[in-house]
């Protein structure tokens, strides 16, 4: 027994230490903006998204960022940004766990760049959709974040926090094809049940409370979730997922974006 015991405490162990590897690295690598109190962080447009007064499309897009401070080695914040056809500007949505700590409601709806940095650090774009196809998507985004049942809660391990609103989101307009990332902590964190479609809609997810399940879609791959860090494979991208390190690729992942308009009015 004793040995036994001994050897689960060892697995343990060695689990604990190579998870945290990842995470170790992204702290060590100086990508992270571990200086700037959080009053003083950039916040200003990385030029990602489209002028809205020249894409006079609908647009739908999503984001995600390193989170703040040291959180960011663990995972990531998303948001996603909408603009009507004809509409000046973009109206992101994302979920906050200061606005609750504040009485508010979780979910922010502002005027904000969508491309914008997240406390310092650059955003990754994870999702583009123009034109007739973000016209009819948009009005599913707009009802699936007022279902969302999360309003006055959140946690940042393991959830539910802005990876989970996001991961809503994607479950209900399926559409949009959402591959999260691997350091998207909270995204496995499913409403009111233990069993889902992925994300991505490709797929099935199994998950207790976020903290461990197993997941298998067309768009992820499969992916393990212990403790709320994913460990998986993406046989499509020829990638692995790791915690802290994320996608690691052997094929570029960058999403495609429409072409710019020909001429402006």
């Amino acid at each position: 027994m004793f040995k036994g015991m001994k050897k689960i405490l060892t697995t343990a162990s060695l689990f604990l230490v190579f998870s945290l590897v990842g995470p170790a690295t992204v702290l060590m690598s100086g990508r992270l903006d571990l200086d700037t109190h959080w009053r003083d962080a950039v916040s200003t447009s990385t030029r990602l998204a489209p002028d809205p007064r020249v894409h006079r499309e609908a647009i739908v897009q999503v984001y995600a960022a390193r989170a703040y401070n040291w959180r960011g080695a663990f995972g990531v914040h998303p948001w996603i940004a909408i603009k009507p056809a004809g509409a000046a500007k973009f109206t992101v949505y994302e979920v906050s766990g200061w606005r609750v700590a504040s009485g508010r409601n979780a979910i922010a709806a502002s005027y904000r760049p969508p491309d914008g940095s997240w406390f310092g650090h650059a955003p990754e774009l994870l999702f583009d959709l123009r034109g007739t196809d973000a016209a009819a998507a948009i009005p599913k985004i707009l009802a699936a974040i007022k279902t969302y049942p999360y309003t006055d809660v959140y946690h940042v391990w393991p959830g539910p926090n802005s990876n989970t609103f996001v991961a809503h989101i994607a479950r209900q307009v399926p559409e949009l094809r959402l591959d999260l990332p691997a350091t998207a902590v909270g995204k496995d964190y499913i409403p009111g049940s233990f069993v889902a479609r992925t994300p991505s809609g490709t797929g099935w997810q199994v998950s207790l409370w976020g903290l461990a399940g197993v997941l298998a879609g067309t768009e992820e791959g499969l992916e393990v979730n212990l403790l709320a860090m994913t460990f998986g494979v993406d046989p499509a991208d020829l990638a692995v997922k790791l915690p802290g390190w994320g996608r690691l690729s052997l094929k570029s992942t960058a999403v495609a974006k429409p072409p710019a308009p020909q001429s402006v009015n």
